[in-house]
Protein backbone atom coordinates (compact mmCIF):
# COMPACT_ATOMS: atom_id res chain seq x y z
CA UNK A 1 0.00 0.00 0.00
CA UNK A 2 2.86 2.54 0.71
CA UNK A 3 5.84 2.84 -1.98
CA UNK A 4 9.27 1.04 -0.48
CA UNK A 5 11.74 3.72 0.40
CA UNK A 6 14.44 4.08 -2.69
CA UNK A 7 17.10 2.72 0.00
CA UNK A 8 15.61 -0.90 0.19
CA UNK A 9 14.61 -1.05 -3.70
CA UNK A 10 17.78 -2.89 -5.97
CA UNK A 11 20.86 -1.21 -6.75
CA UNK A 12 19.50 -0.93 -10.57
CA UNK A 13 16.24 0.99 -9.23
CA UNK A 14 18.77 3.31 -7.27
CA UNK A 15 20.80 4.18 -10.26
CA UNK A 16 18.00 4.86 -12.20
CA UNK A 17 16.71 7.01 -9.78
CA UNK A 18 19.70 8.84 -8.98
CA UNK A 19 20.04 9.22 -13.12
CA UNK A 20 16.70 10.67 -13.32
CA UNK A 21 16.17 12.91 -10.47
CA UNK A 22 18.32 15.62 -12.03
CA UNK A 23 17.57 14.93 -15.54
CA UNK A 24 13.81 15.71 -14.50
CA UNK A 25 14.77 18.45 -12.38
CA UNK A 26 17.02 20.06 -15.42
CA UNK A 27 14.03 19.60 -17.63
CA UNK A 28 11.30 21.22 -15.06
CA UNK A 29 13.47 24.27 -14.26
CA UNK A 30 14.87 24.85 -18.18
CA UNK A 31 11.68 26.81 -18.95
CA UNK A 32 11.92 28.79 -16.12
CA UNK A 33 15.72 29.79 -16.29
CA UNK A 34 15.14 30.54 -19.87
CA UNK A 35 12.42 32.98 -18.86
CA UNK A 36 14.57 34.28 -16.12
CA UNK A 37 17.57 35.08 -18.53
CA UNK A 38 15.23 36.42 -21.41
CA UNK A 39 14.24 39.16 -18.56
CA UNK A 40 17.90 40.39 -18.68
CA UNK A 41 18.80 40.21 -22.09
CA UNK A 42 18.64 43.19 -23.90
CA UNK A 43 16.18 43.98 -26.90
CA UNK A 44 19.84 43.99 -29.15
CA UNK A 45 20.22 40.53 -28.21
CA UNK A 46 16.38 39.15 -29.81
CA UNK A 47 17.36 41.72 -32.80
CA UNK A 48 20.02 40.03 -33.53
CA UNK A 49 18.51 36.71 -33.08
CA UNK A 50 20.28 35.36 -29.51
CA UNK A 51 17.57 34.16 -27.95
CA UNK A 52 19.04 31.18 -26.17
CA UNK A 53 22.61 31.90 -25.91
CA UNK A 54 24.20 33.90 -22.98
CA UNK A 55 23.32 37.23 -22.82
CA UNK A 56 25.63 40.10 -24.16
CA UNK A 57 24.75 42.08 -21.15
CA UNK A 58 22.70 42.00 -18.10
CA UNK A 59 19.55 44.52 -18.09
CA UNK A 60 17.96 44.72 -15.48
CA UNK A 61 16.50 48.06 -16.56
CA UNK A 62 13.93 45.50 -18.54
CA UNK A 63 12.21 45.68 -15.18
CA UNK A 64 12.34 49.93 -14.81
CA UNK A 65 10.54 49.58 -18.20
CA UNK A 66 7.94 47.16 -17.82
CA UNK A 67 6.45 49.93 -14.86
CA UNK A 68 7.25 52.37 -17.29
CA UNK A 69 5.59 50.99 -20.46
CA UNK A 70 2.79 49.40 -19.12
CA UNK A 71 0.18 49.56 -16.14
CA UNK A 72 1.44 46.31 -15.15
CA UNK A 73 0.48 48.24 -11.36
CA UNK A 74 -2.82 48.55 -11.69
CA UNK A 75 -2.86 44.66 -13.75
CA UNK A 76 -0.95 43.39 -10.06
CA UNK A 77 -3.72 45.55 -8.08
CA UNK A 78 -6.53 44.04 -10.50
CA UNK A 79 -5.10 40.49 -9.64
CA UNK A 80 -4.96 40.77 -6.01
CA UNK A 81 -8.72 42.66 -6.19
CA UNK A 82 -9.79 39.41 -8.26
CA UNK A 83 -7.60 36.71 -6.12
CA UNK A 84 -8.36 37.36 -2.60
CA UNK A 85 -12.08 37.99 -2.44
CA UNK A 86 -12.20 34.57 -4.35
CA UNK A 87 -9.72 33.02 -2.20
CA UNK A 88 -12.58 34.42 1.09
CA UNK A 89 -15.61 33.61 -0.62
CA UNK A 90 -14.68 29.71 -1.72
CA UNK A 91 -12.86 28.49 1.25
CA UNK A 92 -15.91 30.59 3.43
CA UNK A 93 -18.45 28.34 1.44
CA UNK A 94 -16.65 25.30 1.19
CA UNK A 95 -15.90 24.92 5.30
CA UNK A 96 -19.42 25.00 5.21
CA UNK A 97 -20.57 23.05 2.78
CA UNK A 98 -17.83 19.95 3.69
CA UNK A 99 -18.50 20.58 7.72
CA UNK A 100 -22.83 19.83 6.20
CA UNK A 101 -21.94 16.97 4.21
CA UNK A 102 -18.92 15.38 6.21
CA UNK A 103 -20.89 15.93 9.71
CA UNK A 104 -24.35 15.21 9.07
CA UNK A 105 -25.71 12.35 7.56
CA UNK A 106 -28.93 12.73 5.34
CA UNK A 107 -30.94 11.16 1.98
CA UNK A 108 -29.34 13.84 -0.65
CA UNK A 109 -25.85 13.65 1.59
CA UNK A 110 -24.20 11.80 -1.48
CA UNK A 111 -25.95 13.10 -4.36
CA UNK A 112 -25.33 16.84 -3.45
CA UNK A 113 -21.41 15.62 -2.45
CA UNK A 114 -21.38 13.87 -6.28
CA UNK A 115 -22.56 17.28 -7.59
CA UNK A 116 -19.92 19.25 -6.06
CA UNK A 117 -16.81 16.82 -7.32
CA UNK A 118 -18.79 16.23 -11.15
CA UNK A 119 -18.34 20.06 -11.32
CA UNK A 120 -14.31 20.00 -11.81
CA UNK A 121 -14.91 17.08 -14.59
CA UNK A 122 -17.01 19.80 -17.19
CA UNK A 123 -14.01 20.69 -19.50
CA UNK A 124 -14.00 24.82 -18.65
CA UNK A 125 -13.51 25.39 -22.48
CA UNK A 126 -17.24 24.17 -23.49
CA UNK A 127 -18.36 26.78 -20.58
CA UNK A 128 -17.15 29.95 -22.35
CA UNK A 129 -19.42 31.16 -24.29
CA UNK A 130 -22.56 30.71 -22.02
CA UNK A 131 -20.63 31.80 -18.64
CA UNK A 132 -19.75 34.79 -21.03
CA UNK A 133 -23.57 35.11 -22.54
CA UNK A 134 -24.62 34.74 -18.70
CA UNK A 135 -21.93 37.44 -17.50
CA UNK A 136 -22.79 40.19 -20.46
CA UNK A 137 -26.79 39.68 -19.52
CA UNK A 138 -26.38 40.18 -15.85
CA UNK A 139 -24.28 43.32 -16.44
CA UNK A 140 -21.39 42.08 -15.25
CA UNK A 141 -18.82 41.34 -18.52
CA UNK A 142 -15.77 43.00 -17.93
CA UNK A 143 -15.75 43.89 -14.53
CA UNK A 144 -13.83 41.93 -11.13
CA UNK A 145 -17.35 41.48 -9.41
CA UNK A 146 -17.99 39.09 -12.38
CA UNK A 147 -14.69 37.37 -12.72
CA UNK A 148 -14.74 36.83 -8.58
CA UNK A 149 -18.47 35.88 -9.16
CA UNK A 150 -17.76 33.09 -11.20
CA UNK A 151 -14.11 31.93 -9.50
CA UNK A 152 -16.06 31.10 -6.39
CA UNK A 153 -18.61 29.13 -8.04
CA UNK A 154 -15.80 26.94 -10.18
CA UNK A 155 -13.57 26.57 -7.19
CA UNK A 156 -16.42 25.87 -4.54
CA UNK A 157 -16.75 22.39 -5.73
CA UNK A 158 -12.91 21.27 -5.28
CA UNK A 159 -12.11 23.24 -2.30
CA UNK A 160 -15.74 21.26 -0.78
CA UNK A 161 -14.34 18.02 -1.87
CA UNK A 162 -11.04 19.17 0.10
CA UNK A 163 -12.62 20.46 3.41
CA UNK A 164 -15.30 17.38 3.52
CA UNK A 165 -12.44 14.80 3.40
CA UNK A 166 -10.29 16.63 5.80
CA UNK A 167 -13.47 17.26 8.13
CA UNK A 168 -13.87 13.35 7.95
CA UNK A 169 -11.01 12.68 9.61
CA UNK A 170 -11.18 14.66 12.65
CA UNK A 171 -11.89 12.85 15.55
CA UNK A 172 -15.62 12.98 15.43
CA UNK A 173 -15.88 11.98 19.66
CA UNK A 174 -14.79 15.97 19.95
CA UNK A 175 -18.55 16.39 18.24
CA UNK A 176 -20.34 13.54 19.79
CA UNK A 177 -19.42 15.15 23.57
CA UNK A 178 -20.17 18.22 22.78
CA UNK A 179 -23.81 17.60 21.15
CA UNK A 180 -24.23 15.61 24.75
CA UNK A 181 -23.01 18.94 26.82
CA UNK A 182 -26.03 20.06 24.44
CA UNK A 183 -23.69 22.66 22.51
CA UNK A 184 -25.66 24.50 19.66
CA UNK A 185 -24.02 23.28 16.02
CA UNK A 186 -22.99 26.68 15.46
CA UNK A 187 -21.00 26.46 18.24
CA UNK A 188 -19.33 23.41 17.55
CA UNK A 189 -18.53 24.74 13.98
CA UNK A 190 -17.40 27.56 15.18
CA UNK A 191 -15.46 26.91 18.16
CA UNK A 192 -14.78 22.87 17.81
CA UNK A 193 -14.50 22.04 14.41
CA UNK A 194 -13.38 25.50 12.63
CA UNK A 195 -9.84 25.55 14.49
CA UNK A 196 -9.37 22.42 13.75
CA UNK A 197 -9.43 23.47 10.40
CA UNK A 198 -6.99 26.21 10.46
CA UNK A 199 -4.03 23.75 8.19
CA UNK A 200 -6.33 22.79 5.64
CA UNK A 201 -7.84 26.38 5.73
CA UNK A 202 -4.23 27.31 5.23
CA UNK A 203 -3.26 24.47 2.77
CA UNK A 204 -6.57 25.39 0.52
CA UNK A 205 -5.94 29.24 0.46
CA UNK A 206 -2.34 28.36 -0.95
CA UNK A 207 -3.80 26.26 -3.55
CA UNK A 208 -6.50 28.49 -4.78
CA UNK A 209 -4.77 31.55 -4.27
CA UNK A 210 -2.39 30.25 -6.88
CA UNK A 211 -5.14 29.16 -9.14
CA UNK A 212 -6.80 32.06 -9.29
CA UNK A 213 -3.48 34.47 -9.77
CA UNK A 214 -2.65 32.20 -12.76
CA UNK A 215 -5.73 31.82 -14.36
CA UNK A 216 -5.32 33.22 -17.96
CA UNK A 217 -8.54 31.74 -19.80
CA UNK A 218 -11.15 33.28 -17.76
CA UNK A 219 -9.14 36.69 -17.54
CA UNK A 220 -8.81 37.05 -21.00
CA UNK A 221 -12.57 35.54 -21.87
CA UNK A 222 -14.37 38.20 -19.45
CA UNK A 223 -12.34 41.16 -19.26
CA UNK A 224 -11.35 43.68 -21.61
CA UNK A 225 -9.71 46.63 -20.37
CA UNK A 226 -6.77 47.87 -18.02
CA UNK A 227 -8.77 48.89 -15.41
CA UNK A 228 -10.17 45.01 -14.91
CA UNK A 229 -7.62 42.64 -16.70
CA UNK A 230 -5.73 40.55 -14.18
CA UNK A 231 -1.57 40.88 -14.52
CA UNK A 232 -2.08 37.40 -16.84
CA UNK A 233 -3.80 39.02 -19.54
CA UNK A 234 -2.30 42.18 -18.75
CA UNK A 235 1.11 41.18 -20.01
CA UNK A 236 0.38 40.56 -23.57
CA UNK A 237 0.20 44.53 -23.49
CA UNK A 238 4.03 44.61 -23.07
CA UNK A 239 4.32 43.44 -26.97
CA UNK A 240 4.66 45.62 -29.36
CA UNK A 241 2.36 46.30 -32.61
CA UNK A 242 4.97 44.88 -35.03
CA UNK A 243 7.06 43.23 -32.66
CA UNK A 244 7.21 40.67 -29.99
CA UNK A 245 8.84 42.77 -26.77
CA UNK A 246 9.94 38.90 -25.42
CA UNK A 247 12.25 40.26 -22.98
CA UNK A 248 9.64 42.89 -21.63
CA UNK A 249 7.12 39.96 -21.23
CA UNK A 250 10.25 37.82 -19.51
CA UNK A 251 10.58 40.59 -16.93
CA UNK A 252 6.68 41.43 -16.72
CA UNK A 253 5.87 37.20 -15.77
CA UNK A 254 9.08 37.29 -13.31
CA UNK A 255 6.61 40.31 -11.53
CA UNK A 256 3.73 38.54 -11.92
CA UNK A 257 5.07 35.77 -10.00
CA UNK A 258 6.16 36.79 -7.42
CA UNK A 259 3.17 37.23 -4.98
CA UNK A 260 2.14 33.63 -5.14
CA UNK A 261 5.36 32.45 -4.73
CA UNK A 262 5.77 34.86 -1.63
CA UNK A 263 2.50 33.38 -0.24
CA UNK A 264 4.10 30.03 -0.19
CA UNK A 265 6.90 30.73 1.57
CA UNK A 266 4.91 32.72 4.18
CA UNK A 267 2.40 29.73 4.37
CA UNK A 268 4.82 26.71 4.24
CA UNK A 269 4.24 25.53 7.30
CA UNK A 270 0.31 25.37 7.55
CA UNK A 271 0.49 24.57 3.65
CA UNK A 272 2.68 21.27 4.07
CA UNK A 273 1.05 20.55 7.54
CA UNK A 274 -2.95 20.86 5.60
CA UNK A 275 -1.87 18.26 3.29
CA UNK A 276 -0.11 16.07 5.46
CA UNK A 277 -2.29 16.02 8.09
CA UNK A 278 -4.21 12.51 8.62
CA UNK A 279 -1.60 10.76 6.48
CA UNK A 280 0.45 8.80 9.37
CA UNK A 281 0.75 4.86 9.12
CA UNK A 282 -0.11 3.41 12.37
Amino acid sequence: MFPRPIEQSSPPARIAYQVALPLALILWLLPLLGVAMTSVRPSGDLAAGNYFGWPSAIAFSNYAEVFQNSPIGQYIFNSFKVTIPTVIGAVAISTMTGFALGIYRFRSNIPIFFMFVAGNFVPFQILMVPVRDMTVNMGLYNTTTGLVLFHVAFQSGFCTLFMRNFIRALPRELIEAARVEGVAEWKIFWFIVLPLMRPAIAALSVLVFTFIWNDYFWATVLTTSATTQPVTAGLYSLNGQWIASWHLVSAGSIVAALPPVMMFFLMQRHFIAGLTLGATKG
